[in-house]
């Protein structure tokens, strides 16, 4: 099966966490492989350039690896309630890949991170979606067959995972690593499936 790409954007490395829970799910899938890319921050400054490769991480994508992934998980820390700038910016870059129908039938989901809990985490999720939506992607969220959506005292929605970030924490709880990983193995699983179709 073609790689499942997990694209994000972090600033502080609360996301980067999700998005190495949700490979961690994917991986967990028999058969599946997580990709892991993330993208530059937008400059303030017209003329600033970032080098073609990250400092640390993992590499930057491109389009290539929307058109070669098997399903895609998509991770953003809210901004004002909406997906950050650099993933947008990213986002709009998409258009012949939406022509060329690179991602429709293909499963997705979302993840975020905020800082305070009622940040607007659910917003930014729903925000995520809409794109995915016009390139034609097929979205899971978490459902409540996975108990801890009920009782996580943290981050987790039926809509995708999250991590409530508050100041002076670090890392993610047990529930919200539980919940990404949970996430990931379920859009391999469904990756899976759809790839033995005839």
């Amino acid at each position: 099966m073609k790689p499942i790409l997990v694209l994000y954007y972090s600033r502080h490395g609360a996301t980067l966490e999700l998005a190495r829970a949700i490979a961690q799910g994917i991986d967990s899938v028999p058969g599946a492989e997580a990709r892991l890319r993330t993208v530059p921050p937008v400059s303030t400054v017209c003329e600033a350039t970032r080098p073609d490769i990250p400092d640390d991480g993992p590499p930057y994508a491109e389009p290539r690896d929307l058109e070669e992934c098997a399903a895609l998980a998509l991770g953003s820390p809210t901004r004002f309630g909406n997906m950050a700038a650099p993933l947008k910016y990213f986002l709009d870059g998409t258009a012949p890949q939406w022509l060329s129908g690179a991602l429709s039938g293909k499963p997705a989901c979302v993840f975020t991170s905020t800082a305070s809990l009622h940040g607007g985490q659910e917003t930014t999720l729903l925000s995520m979606m809409l794109p995915l939506l016009h390139h034609g992607m097929l979205l899971l969220g978490i459902p409540y067959t996975e108990s801890l959506l009920n009782t996580t005292q943290s981050g987790g929605t039926p809509y995708g995972a999250s991590h409530h970030a508050r100041v002076g924490t670090h890392g993610l709880s047990t529930d919200e690593k539980t919940l990404a990983i949970a996430l990931g193995a379920r859009l391999a699983r469904a990756a899976t499936a759809l790839s033995e179709r005839p």
